[in-house]
């Protein structure tokens, strides 16, 4: 479930931030797993109309745009087929900044000077639509800010909801949650009545009341299906993940959205006789609005008319009655399904819908007029056309039970460990919709309709426990058998961090944290370690600021023990002075020195160096699913080679590094062979990223690469940082396979040869949506590293 924070605080706004809010959402058992800005980030960018457009005198593809920027006009070469005298788009103006860090300048093509860049919606990480500009609507202020136009500044929250919480599948469920958590009021649209101009009437019979006991409908007539839905409305819609189709769809989906009741739209013309929510017979064919057609089975419910089958009811409606370009008469249809007759039902057929989602759970069986009223004033107000009556068809007996509940007061000193003060109990169930009346030992409580999830004493209790706060419950002795705490996803144990180095040759070590002040003293100069009192010996006289003279003393001990190879790891603390107090920080170090390889016939002898052990310590990033937020930066650093060390960095703090001892000190230490060694901090090596399930796409991908020359004292990661930010968003890999240096180019330089894979997830990518990607990068690796393609 994804809500607009914009569309939310128009029902509710407490005044808190959005960390704060997602995070009080998260806390009262909705969690939240994304919040994500629903545009990219842009500046410069305006409301700006065409004024005339003409073609380019030297190229087929572009036209020559004249610009009302407000208060200037400037010109434009522009090659989106849309671009038409008239038509209001986006303007990145010259000094504009596009997502991706994409500056905008004044630019000459084909000999025309252009001043800016009218843009599409891709462009500016509104959508994937990229076939043509942002269409804005005729009214939109020329000049104006595009992000105050269009309120960009605006968050997509996703919402991973539990099966149960069926309430929460809209705006107006999520508000209600947020208003009781901040104890404000929430301001609901208001929805009334639509009365009927006209008494166009359509039969409707329910066969099968047992799954579907409430059935509304309206006709309208007379609509204009050439008006699009409001700029308004699509936005709400694209920023919970839906794309604007037409104003009739988007109208239900907007209703679906806020609400949480799906509802769908027939073209009248094609019905016949009246409706008929029936059992499909078995074999009956239906042509979806997917294009697939199924063959239904028996006990498959369905919206049908007198001659055929219309709808796979609750799941998806049928080809052959949908609303069209041409359609001018509507029949709007909104019912209530028996979630437990529904549950399956879509995943049988390969299927699962927004609609489906939703019945399977359980929508409010009293929300149908709500949401015919609201769905029937938006249509009238955006496509035109009359109303008939509202026509409700309810088999009473058949819609669900909601039986009182009882709560016992001295069940919630029981159970939660406190004594919770009556009229806050009031306050929390009468927030949640509940009808709450004093018995003598506590409570009696009316169900709400749209609650599937209350049925006992305990679900009271748990909407207490959530609604006032589970970090709030006071820490009681603990009564009853105790279970095994739950391990943290997002916490790596250090039994896998362990296991995993073993796999990889390394020896665990365990030193003393006391180490000897002269070895301190070359690892840390600068730093003044904390001396012991009374200590157990010289060689052990402070507390180590690093675990590397630790392993070093180690390292020797082997060397001198005919062991040639060695492969070390420890973990501990480093005891860093501060202030006010002795800090200890838990640490990984790892040391390697001597031959790549164990000594074997398949291959000749190799000493390890030092992208060896940047691979193992990369390896190892890699456990914590987030290895991109992981970086390296060359640096210098005591006790280390300067032309071989680098600082590791998550997220651009500095955690840890890694290099090669200095010659000098392997020579005072007694080492005849390199080794190298690494630090780093485990909180930000066991900081995990939980696993997320991504849909795998069913269109191909498309390789290029490219050999570009660079000076050689460019970072082939700072380079690829910058292919990433100008590729698009279509990237979706990025391989550095071969990098030259010698005969043929410039000795200042160097050859980096990069292969790209791109891939959208919703359509095959064209030759000219690569091409475009690709001359992006090399455009932006010639301005800012001044390379050159490699012939």
């Amino acid at each position: 479930m994804i809500i607009s924070e914009q569309w939310l605080r128009e029902w509710v706004s407490p005044q808190i931030s959005t960390e704060d809010l997602a995070h009080q959402i998260t806390m009262a058992g909705l969690e939240v797993d994304a919040v994500d800005p629903v545009a990219g980030e842009f500046s410069g960018v305006v409301v700006a109309e065409i004024v005339s457009a003409e073609q380019h005198p030297d190229a087929d593809k572009l036209r020559l745009c004249q610009v009302d920027a407000g208060g200037e006009r400037v010109q434009i070469v522009c090659g989106a087929p849309n671009a038409r005298a008239g038509l209001k788009a986006p303007l990145a103006t010259v000094g504009g900044v596009l997502p991706g860090n994409f500056k905008i300048k004044k630019a000459k093509l084909r000999g025309l000077e252009s001043f800016g860049m009218l843009c599409a919606a891709a462009e500016l990480g509104l959508s994937d639509d990229s076939d043509g500009l942002f269409e804005l609507a005729a009214d939109a202020p020329v000049g104006t800010d595009l992000r105050d136009y269009l309120g960009l500044d605006d968050n997509a929250i996703e919402i991973g909801l539990t099966p149960n919480r069926a309430d929460c599948l809209g705006v107006a469920g999520i508000a209600r949650e947020v208003g009781l958590l901040n104890n404000l009021a929430v301001t609901a649209p208001a929805i009334a009545p639509v009365a009927a101009t006209i008494d166009d009437r359509f039969p409707v019979e329910l066969v099968a009341p047992e799954r579907c006991p409430r059935f509304v409908g309206r006709v309208i007539r007379g609509i204009d299906p050439s008006r699009s839905s409001p700029l308004w409305l699509q936005e709400k819609l694209r920023r919970v993940g839906l794309r604007s189709i037409d104003a009739v769809v988007d109208v239900t989906n907007y209703v679906m959205l806020e609400l949480g009741q799906p509802m769908h739209a027939f073209d009248f013309a094609r019905l016949e006789g009246g409706i008929r929510v029936r059992l499909a017979e078995q074999g009956e064919a239906l042509e979806l609005l997917d294009g697939q057609t199924v063959e239904l089975n028996d006990d498959t419910l369905v919206i049908a008319d007198h001659s055929k089958a219309l709808a796979m009811a609750g799941v998806m409606g049928g080809q052959q009655s949908a609303v069209s370009d041409s359609t001018v008469d509507l029949f709007l249809e909104v019912a209530f399904f028996t979630p437990d007759l529904m549950a399956g039902k879509a995943r049988s057929y390969g299927l699962h819908t927004d609609a489906s989602h939703r019945f399977e759970r359980g929508v409010d069986f009293k929300l149908q007029v709500t949401a015919m009223e609201r769905a029937t004033a938006l249509l009238l107000d955006i496509v035109g056309g009359e109303a008939g009556p509202l026509q409700e068809t309810v088999a009473e007996a058949q819609l669900p039970a909601r039986p009182d509940v009882s709560l016992r007061e001295a069940r919630i000193q029981r159970l939660l460990g406190f004594e919770m003060e009556p009229a806050e109990v009031e306050r929390i169930l009468t927030g949640l919709g509940l009808g709450v009346s004093r018995t003598d030992d506590g409570w009696r409580c009316t169900v709400p309709s749209w609650r599937f999830d209350i049925a006992i004493e305990a679900d009271l209790l748990e909407e207490l426990a959530r609604v006032y706060g589970y970090n709030r419950l006071p820490v009681t002795r603990l009564h009853g058998d105790l279970v095994i705490p739950a391990k943290p996803e997002q916490t790596l144990a250090m039994a896998g961090i362990r296991s995993h180095l073993a796999a990889r040759g390394y020896r665990e070590a365990i030193t003393y944290s006391f180490v000897e002040p002269r070895l301190q003293e070359v690892f840390d100069p600068g730093l003044q370690p904390v001396a012991l009192s009374n200590p157990i010996s010289a060689d052990m006289a402070v507390m180590r600021t690093s675990l590397l003279p630790g392993l070093v003393s180690a390292l020797l001990r082997n060397t001198k023990r005919q062991q040639p190879r060695v492969r070390l790891f420890e973990t501990g603390l480093r005891f860093l002075p501060g202030e006010d107090c002795l800090k200890q920080v838990p640490t990984l170090a790892m040391l390697v020195t001597g031959d790549r390889f164990e000594e074997g016939w398949s291959g000749d002898a190799e000493a390890a160096d030092f992208f060896d052990l940047k691979g193992d310590l990369e390896s190892l990033l890699a456990l914590t699913r987030a290895a991109d937020s992981f970086s390296f930066q060359a640096a210098s650093r005591d006790a280390l080679h300067p032309g071989q060390t680098a600082l590791v960095l998550r997220d651009e703090e500095t955690v840890g590094y890694l290099g090669a001892l200095h010659p000098s000190v392997c020579r005072e230490l007694g080492l005849n062979a390199p080794a190298y060694a690494c630090e780093i901090t485990l909180s930000a090596l066991l900081q995990s990223k939980l696993p997320a399930f991504s849909e795998l796409s069913r269109f191909p991908e498309v390789r290029r690469d490219l050999a570009v020359l660079v000076d050689k004292a460019v970072p082939a990661q700072e380079l690829m940082a910058n292919v990433r930010a100008s590729a698009g968003t279509y990237l979706t890999d990025l391989t550095l396979f071969d990098v030259y240096e010698g005969k043929g180019i410039d000795p200042k330089r160097k050859s980096l040869a990069l292969g790209l894979t791109f891939r959208d997830s919703s359509r095959t990518l064209s030759d000219e949506d690569v091409n475009l990607a690709v001359e992006q990068v090399v455009d932006s690796l010639e301005k800012n590293y001044k390379a050159e393609l490699r012939n």
